[in-house]
């Protein structure tokens, strides 16, 4: 307060607080986009890409105790079932369930070998069909295997044989025989190779016994096996009636380069000719 003058004028200062108004804050909040959940398209290439061994990356490989694969491993459960007839055989209950089975109790799928042969990767699968007479049909499958870190990386050609005849085919599949005997080929063609024990289910004999006649008034003998069928087309396609006849067949099918088995050496007899080499000699005959 100041007074001034005659009058007294009376001058009052009041000190006023003053409040400078805040805007309120505004909790901060963080602008987040909106996530997307598209699924990462499968690109094919990618599933098929090998690594430097050969090895498919987007697969896990089970391997042996010497770093070799282990291809019986690698077959998927759904392709395995039980051997009906290895149980029956015994009089034995075919169990529902392949779990705890030996490899000489199970059969493999067509399904199951075709996985096998991607799995393990191929170049080209060929087939030779011979129809050796009627009901009686040879194949020969040979396939070139890419090269991966089991074979030093070199590309591998194997191949395998099988026939198909009306003794071991059902009444269905004998209108099929070409077809039946490529399949065993190729079966036995991938598993031999990959070192599979289990029997292809293409593989086995389907005529439940059924087998067809022969016409045994001329002398010939029952045909049950491979060899017995190379003895009699021996006998009535090239005039050989005992083996050292057989030994000049060798020999002649040595030279032109159509069959060659340095094992031919020790054989003393049909009987010591393996089934194998028993079809191979059949397809070279034909």
């Amino acid at each position: 307060m100041m007074t001034s003058g005659k009058n007294q004028i009376i001058f009052i200062f009041m000190k006023t607080k003053t409040t400078t108004k805040m805007a309120p804050k505004k909790a901060a909040t963080k602008k987040t986009a909106k996530k997307t959940t598209k699924a990462k398209k499968l690109f094919g290439p990618d599933v098929y890409k090998r690594d430097e061994h050969g090895l498919l990356e987007c697969v896990d490989y089970v391997f042996n105790d010497d770093g070799s694969v282990n291809w019986r491993a690698m077959i998927k459960p759904e392709f395995l079932y039980p051997n009906k007839g290895w149980f029956d055989m015994r009089n034995q209950s075919v169990p529902t369930s392949t779990e705890g089975l030996k490899d000489n109790q199970l059969l493999i799928m067509l399904g199951g070998i075709k996985d096998l042969a991607r799995l393990r990767g191929f170049h080209t699968v060929g087939y030779d069909v011979r129809n050796v007479e009627d009901g009686y049909v040879t194949a020969r499958c040979d396939i070139e295997w890419i090269g991966n870190y089991e074979s030093s990386n070199n590309n591998v050609c194997y191949e395998d044989y099988a026939n198909a005849s009306l003794e071991n085919t059902d009444a269905f599949c004998e209108k099929f025989l070409e077809t039946i005997a490529c399949n065993r080929a190729f079966v036995r063609c991938v598993r031999n190779y990959l070192n599979i024990h289990i029997v292809g289910a293409d593989e086995i004999d389907k005529s439940k016994g059924a087998g067809q006649a022969v016409d045994t008034s001329s002398g010939a003998s029952t045909i049950t096996s491979p060899t017995d069928l190379l003895e009699k087309t021996l006998r009535e396609k090239h005039g050989v009636d005992s083996f050292d006849d057989c030994k000049n067949v060798l020999r002649d099918l040595w030279r032109s380069k159509k069959y060659q088995n340095e094992d031919a050496t020790s054989w003393g007899s049909f009987s010591d000719i393996p089934v194998k080499e028993a079809r191979k000699l059949i397809a070279a005959l034909s």
